[in-house]
Order: structure tokens, then C-alpha cells, then sequence
């Protein structure tokens, strides 16, 4: 009896094997005869499918890693088209050429650079709860100073008054670093004052992103510049290099250097929109930092290095262009710099995450530009729902439309875990800025978005024990009075339309 019921248990797990063996193969002729038919029968039906196969699993992997995560997928999801792309858009290409030159650039530019460890212990006893940021920095080459006295300037009219008149009073050298230049009030200003003090001796370099600067950077335009007496480089032309779209890697940096004491950097270019002096997306709100002091030399050495790659030209002696002016300041900066040579090392994105798993109170955030990857997304919303009060200020007139739809379809899971997200409504809000718990606070030219942290070369100083830390804090409370809170409930009535436009720009963002 119990060998019979046995056999019979047997007999039934092989029939059961064999049907579902039976369906697995009428399933996979099923398929495979639906794709031949139709391949045969209608070629845009076919992709279609496969489009919507590769939205499928973006879907399915849109909580991972975004950056990487999207070419995995691309590669996958269009075997011949996503190679071809990957190889051009997406590969870092670490080992080319062109990034061990620029690696051995850099590392020379920060051999140049000297920590004081005393100074760093004496932050620690300051901001015990910071000091892993100013160490971070520190053990990526970028040294923190004592003084240097910082200067806010939170509207761009603010700092182009101050930024002529310093270099008026040049003496030895000007340094010039810009992503944009245009033609108008803005440039015209600092082009008579820099064809001036070139005419008196003064060393005047100018170094302009060949993107960036495409509409003014003519042939008649760099002749007339170099008659008049300054030295110009172009970085990057873009006719370089083509075949491997290298002028996706653009300079992004904003640096203007005097006589070595004196630095501004920013999120300002020399372009009338960042002034107020024409209307491109309403009032433009950018803001910028000026240094005085021994600070300035990280900002000096970083202009140098970029200069060196740009001209190609023999080794510069940094410590030639050292600061000769002593400043008493009790305040602190740490100027630092990224850029896609140093991939897979991203300081700029990891110096933003340490401070905001740092923060304890408050961390306030200006970006144009909201296009996170998990990891950040995660740490904001981390930090939100551990009680501390993290606000984001965004553009509500964009520059760009199809990132300004993604920074939107950024909002939901931001403000469902507490943050609170605010659009500035006079305008375009251009700052880069990030302020922490009233003890630090970042200005530059970094945006929250995958070129700055991936394609991008960018700087930015953190700040401690300087009055402007406040100014910063008090300019942020400030603009929100400017602008709306968004708030869940209405973002989540978005029209349909918009949503799904949003969702699939989302899976694009890294190409954005």
C-alpha cells in the first residue's frame, strides 16, 4: 500500500514537472514567434515594445544608484544604440590620456598646498560635531586657513561694484576664470578696467570656457583681447575631441584672483543677466564670496592648474603667486575643487552629503538645479525625519525647462519624509549656497545636480567662524519671504500630463 501510494506520488510530481515543462515552452515560442511576426508584420510596433521595456525597468531600478544604474540599463535595454552611447556620453574614461595628464597636474597643485594641523585641531575644538568635513577636505588635499576675512555678496550688482573696484587697485596680476562671458554692460565694465591695467604692466590672464563662452569667443574676439594686451586660453574648444564628445567636460569654475590676496568666487558669470541689467527668467538672485587673506591661495592654485591644462603649457611655480599681504582673522576657509579627472573620487558631492549627516538643526539649501541621486535623496530625507529642519530654495522661472521637470519630479519623496522645498517666484535663483546649524556654511559654483558632481570641474569654499555665515543664513530667510512652498498634497495633483513628462525625463536625468 505505501509503495503504491509511493509510485503514485512520484507519477504525479513527474506529470505536474512535465506540464509546467509543456508551458514553459509553449510560452517561450509564444514569444519567440510574437517577436518574429512582429518584426515581420510592423517594425515600429516592435520597438515600441522594446521602448517600453527599457521604461520597465528603469521602473523596476528607479530606488538604486541613479548615475550608474542608468547605463546599466541603457546597455541593456538597447544592446547596440546604448554601447554606442555609453562609450561616447556615459564612460569616464579615468585612464585616457588627457585625465592622468590632468591627475598629475593636480596632484602637483596640491603638493603646493599645506595643511596646518594645529588649525585643524583648533577647528575640531570649535565644531567638534563638523570637523570630519574640514578633515575630509583636508585629507583630499585641500587645506583649511585662518586669516582670511570673508565677504557675502547675495545679488550679483552687489559684487560687480566690489569686483571693479579691487581691480582698479591691481598691482601685480589678475587671474580670470569664467564659464560665461557675454557681451554686454557686465563684461564691457571689466574689459576697459582690465585693457587699463594691462596697459600699466599688470599681468592680466584671462581663461574662458569655449562652451560656455561660444557666442562671444570669436576669432575677431580673441585677436582684439590679446591686442590689447591680456593673455587669453580657451578650455576645452569644443572642436577638440569631438569624436569622443569631450566637450561634455566643461570648466565651471568662477575665479577671479588679484595680486594673490585677494579671490572671488561664486555662482556669478560676466553676463548681464546676473547683474539685473536685462531680464532673461525675471529678477536673477546669484550670490558670491570675496577673500582676503591666506585663503586665497587655494582659489589662486586652483585657477593655475586649470590655466596649465588649458595652454598645455611646462609646470607653473604655484608658491610664485602666494599671498604677500598678512590679514588678523579669527575666520576660516577651505576652498575646494572637483572635476570629472578625479572620478570615481567625487569630493564635491561627498563634502555635501558629510555635512548634511552632520547637520543637528537646520540645513538650508539655494540650488538652480534639484537633480539628486538616491544616496543624497536618502540623506535629505534622513535628516528630515531625524528632526532636523531641511529646507531647499528652487527656481520657479527656469532656464531649462526639461531639468526644471526633473527637479520637480524630485519634490514628492522629499517632502513626504519632512523636507521642505520653496520656489522662488520674482525670477531664476542662480546661488549655490548651503548653510548649516549657524557654524558652517558652502558658496560657490556647484549645483545639486549630476554635471557639477559628475561632468563638471567646480569650486566652492566652506566657511566657519565668519560673520558671513549668518549673512547667509539671514539671506536665505529672506528670499523665502520671495517665494511659495510647495507643498505634497498639491504636488501630488500635478496634471497627468506633467507627471508622466516628468517620470520619463527622470530616468534621463544623468544625460541632463
Amino acid at each position: 500500500m505505501s509503495t503504491n501510494h509511493t509510485i503514485k506520488k512520484q507519477a504525479s510530481g513527474i506529470t505536474r514537472a512535465f506540464t509546467v515543462g509543456i508551458a514553459v515552452i509553449l510560452q517561450v515560442a509564444t514569444m519567440v514567434f510574437l517577436v518574429s511576426y512582429l518584426r515581420q508584420l510592423s517594425v515600429w510596433v516592435y520597438y515600441v515594445i522594446e521602448m517600453f521595456s527599457v521604461i520597465l525597468i528603469f521602473a523596476l531600478v528607479n530606488d538604486s544608484e541613479s548615475y550608474k544604474q542608468f547605463w546599466v540599463i541603457i546597455v541593456l535595454g538597447l544592446p547596440v544604440f546604448g554601447v554606442f552611447l555609453y562609450f561616447m556620453w556615459g564612460r569616464r574614461r579615468t585612464n585616457s590620456k588627457a585625465n592622468r595628464h590632468f591627475r598629475e597636474v593636480e596632484r602637483k597643485m596640491l603638493d603646493s598646498l599645506q595643511q596646518d594641523k594645529e588649525l585643524l585641531t583648533h577647528f575640531q575644538n570649535i565644531h567638534p560635531n563638523k570637523v570630519q568635513i574640514s578633515r575630509y577636505l583636508a585629507r583630499q588635499g585641500f587645506p583649511l586657513y585662518n586669516n582670511t576675512t570673508v565677504r557675502y555678496y547675495g545679488l550679483g550688482e552687489q559684487m560687480k561694484e566690489a569686483l571693479l573696484e579691487d581691480l582698479r587697485k591691481a598691482r601685480s596680476y589678475i587671474f580670470m576664470e569664467y564659464f560665461i562671458i557675454k557681451d554686454g554692460i557686465f563684461w564691457h565694465d571689466v574689459y576697459e578696467v582690465l585693457k587699463q591695467k594691462a596697459k600699466e604692466g599688470v599681468e592680466v590672464w584671462l581663461l574662458l570656457d569655449d562652451f560656455g563662452c561660444i557666442i562671444i569667443n570669436t576669432s575677431q574676439f580673441r585677436e582684439e583681447v590679446r591686442a590689447n594686451g591680456i593673455t587669453l586660453a580657451e578650455f576645452a574648444p569644443i572642436h577638440k575631441d569631438i569624436n569622443r564628445l569631450s566637450f561634455n567636460y566643461r570648466n565651471h569654475q568662477k575665479i577671479t584672483v588679484i595680486d594673490g590676496n585677494i579671490g572671488y568666487t561664486g555662482g556669478i558669470n560676466l553676463a548681464d543677466e546676473y547683474i539685473n541689467e536685462i531680464d532673461r527668467f525675471g529678477h536673477w538672485k546669484d550670490t558670491a564670496v570675496r577673500l582676503e587673506g591666506a585663503g586665497v591661495y587655494s582659489l589662486t592654485s586652483f585657477f593655475l592648474e586649470m590655466w596649465q591644462i588649458a595652454e598645455g603649457t611646462e609646470e607653473l611655480d604655484y608658491t610664485l603667486y602666494k599671498p604677500t599681504a598678512h590679514i588678523e582673522s579669527e575666520s576660516m576657509v577651505q576652498p575646494f575643487a572637483d572635476g570629472p579627472a578625479s572620478n570615481p573620487k567625487n569630493t564635491a558631492e561627498s563634502a555635501y552629503t558629510h555635512m548634511i549627516n552632520k547637520a543637528r538643526d537646520y540645513i538650508y539649501i539655494t540650488t538652480p538645479y534639484l537633480v539628486l541621486d538616491q544616496k543624497m535623496a536618502d540623506d535629505l530625507c534622513r535628516a528630515a525625519e531625524s528632526g532636523v529642519d531641511v529646507r531647499i530654495i528652487t527656481p520657479h522661472r527656469y532656464d531649462k525647462w526639461y531639468v526644471y521637470m526633473v527637479t520637480v519630479s524630485n519634490y514628492g519623496n522629499l517632502m513626504k519624509k519632512g523636507v521642505r522645498i520653496f520656489e522662488y517666484e520674482p525670477g531664476f535663483i542662480h546661488a549655490k549656497n548651503v548653510v548649516v546649524d549657524d557654524e558652517i556654511a558652502v558658496c560657490g559654483t556647484i549645483n545639486i545636480d549630476y554635471r557639477s558632481f559628475y561632468l563638471h570641474y567646480e569650486d566652492a569654499v566652506l566657511m566657519s567662524k565668519t560673520p558671513a555665515i549668518m549673512e547667509i543664513k539671514q539671506d536665505f530667510l529672506t528670499t523665502l519671504e520671495s517665494c511659495k512652498e510647495i507643498k505634497y498634497a498639491e504636488w501630488m495633483h500635478r496634471p497627468l500630463r506633467q507627471r508622466f513628462v516628468q517620470w520619463v525625463l527622470r530616468l534621463f536625468s544623468p544625460l541632463l
